[in-house]
């Protein structure tokens, strides 16, 4: 094929948002691509190595940079747009008039169960969904919340709805819609019964930490193995369950925005690769899942640097698209928030090491200075919320090889599903991971002197901050921030010392829009915009200013029961 000499600027969705590319085509062949804007920091190293292949094989099939797979991918794909152009190939697209009784924005797991709950009332239903795959962030979860379940009562685990309602309201000190918290968790039961329905399968009740309650129904993916990704099989089964009920996806079809007639939301505008599409329905339930890829909106609406100070678990294109076409379409802007956590920066790639370091050892700040109870580091939430205080955002947990000896003999303070009790015996293959890569939030000392020096922390104040912690320890009190006597591990030194620098992060935005009990948004007046529901974390504002870890699942939980909610309310509306 030929191709037309030129410079060509095409874009692609990353991780973090629109990867803008420059491709220069001299003498008929590939001579430059630049990368204009670019993923996060940690995604970077894609550019270059990207540009360079396919350069040298003159194509865009090259194989993807190892760490940095979606900046690889959405390279690949901005080059391949600007080869379409340069070869004088039609962009003309086919226009294409539907019409359905309910159109459903984005096909995470409010969207599917929208969907399906939608469908089982007799509704017509059409779902436009901008990726390859359903499922959207949940495929990176666990699984959903559920109170006085069948599965807890199995396991003498149940706890009630009236209890689990006055911890919410009371957690978020009365500043969430009650009504909307009554009508989920009353529903959150039969939920689980409804997905076992499909043929998903939970492999029980689990609690995240101690101190919380076991309402976080894990899915079983069917391999034994559960943890972080297994809720895919429960989206699956949405999925699957929606296609029998006649439900017609739309894949790699983006939502351009809501049609809107005398204040009424009345349809979509769509597109994909083929055609535009203009979706006539009678009522519209959006479920986006929030804007945590968006690092501009993150930073325009709530201060946050992502990828520099802050890090998040979204999965590429939770850019905030569903957020802005209801703001467009006249919804009150509302209560958006993070669920805040602790990580270290982008820990899939050093779990292991994550789940070690984080145990309620010697925390300090970036004076030196202990700031809070370190046994409060299993709640992520609240630990998040301090470290989000510190200049820079973190805070580094100290420990020693003596500490990490008595973890892997008699097991850990901390322990949660997330982080298993096998990652104390793997921790050394990490740390040296880490060195050659060159990744900063792992270090390792062999005296306070060069931890000093490694943290740029005057070495008499990290030795003082070091002996008093130590001398709570002897005595068995903590004099400072009264932390649990049993976490009181004296630091030694012996076999050198181990730290994590822990960042504030979130699993994602939660908020955004105002909704009522029935999952229909609301404009500023607090009335309803007739025709338009939202669900799941556009949607979810029950947490007020912090996520309420003590009821784990609580965010795939209400996107699922929400979108139940919104389908079922959005049929009802239909067929008045």
């Amino acid at each position: 094929m030929s191709y037309q000499d030129g410079k060509y600027q095409t874009e692609a969705e990353g991780l973090h948002g629109l990867v803008k590319v420059a491709t220069t085509i001299t003498g008929g062949k590939i001579s430059d691509v630049e990368v204009l804007v670019g993923a996060g920091e940690y995604q970077s190293k894609a550019n270059d190595v990207i540009a360079s292949e396919i350069i040298a094989a003159q194509s865009t099939d090259v194989d993807a940079v190892s760490g940095a797979t979606v900046s690889s991918n959405a390279i690949m794909t901005a080059v391949k747009k600007a080869l379409q152009e340069a070869s004088g190939e039609s962009q003309d697209k086919a226009s294409e008039e539907l019409t359905t009784d309910l159109a459903i924005v984005a096909a995470g797991p409010a969207g599917l169960a929208a969907a399906v709950s939608a469908a089982e009332q007799g509704v017509k239903v059409l779902v436009f969904e901008k990726e390859k795959i359903t499922g959207g962030t949940a495929n990176m979860g666990m699984g959903p919340l559920g109170i006085n379940s069948k599965i807890q009562k199995a396991n003498f685990n149940e706890i009630s709805v009236a209890e689990a309602l006055k911890n919410q309201m009371e957690y978020t000190h009365y500043r969430v819609n009650g009504r909307l918290v009554a009508r989920y968790f009353k529903q959150s039961a039969s939920t689980i019964d409804w997905l076992e329905g499909m043929g998903v399968k939970f492999a029980g009740a689990f609690r995240y930490f101690k101190e919380s309650n076991a309402t976080w129904h894990i899915v079983d993916p069917g391999d034994g193995k559960i943890g972080p990704g297994c809720a895919s099989a429960m989206n699956k089964a949405l999925t699957k369950r929606a296609e029998e009920l006649g439900v017609k996806f739309y894949l790699e079809t983006p939502v351009k925005g809501l049609l809107t007639e005398e204040g009424k939301v009345t349809g979509l505008i769509a597109e994909s690769e083929a055609a535009k599409y203009t979706v006539h329905a009678k009522a519209v339930v959006v479920a986006t899942g929030g804007y945590g890829s968006n690092a501009e909106m993150l930073k325009d609406r709530l201060g946050f640097n992502l990828d520099k100070d802050f890090f998040t678990f979204n999965v590429p294109g939770i850019n905030g698209e569903g957020l802005k076409m209801m703001w467009d379409a006249g919804a009150q802007k509302y209560g958006d928030t993070v669920e805040m956590i602790y990580i270290l920066p982008h820990n899939l790639e050093y779990m292991v090491a994550d789940g070690v370091l984080r145990q309620p050892n010697l925390m300090i700040n970036q004076k030196g200075d202990r700031f809070m109870d370190e046994g409060m580091l299993g709640n992520t939430t609240f630990s998040g919320n301090a470290m989000f205080l510190r200049p820079g955002h973190y805070a580094y947990v100290i420990m020693d090889r003596a500490i990490l000896q008595k973890y892997q003999e008699d097991g850990p303070d901390i322990m949660d599903i997330v982080h298993p009790a096998a990652g104390f015996k793997m921790l050394d293959p990490v740390i040296k991971k880490a060195e050659e890569n060159g990744y900063e939030a792992i270090i390792t000392a062999d005296s306070v002197g060069e931890l000093a020096e490694k943290l740029n922390i005057p070495a008499d104040k990290l030795q003082k901050t070091i002996d008093d912690y130590n001398s709570y320890c002897d005595h068995g009190k903590d004099r400072e921030f009264f932390k649990n006597p049993d976490y009181l591990h004296k630091l030694t030194g012996e076999g050198g010392y181990l730290v994590g620098k822990f960042y504030s992060g979130a699993y994602g935005t939660v908020g955004g829009v105002k909704i009522d009990e029935n999952c229909q948004v609301l404009d500023d007046e607090d009335q309803v915009i007739p025709g338009l529901y939202s669900a799941g974390s556009d949607a979810n504002t029950i947490y007020a200013d912090s996520y309420n870890f003590t009821l784990p699942g609580n965010t795939m939980g209400f996107a699922v029961n929400s979108g139940r909610i919104a389908g079922l309310e959005a049929a009802k509306f239909i067929k008045k």
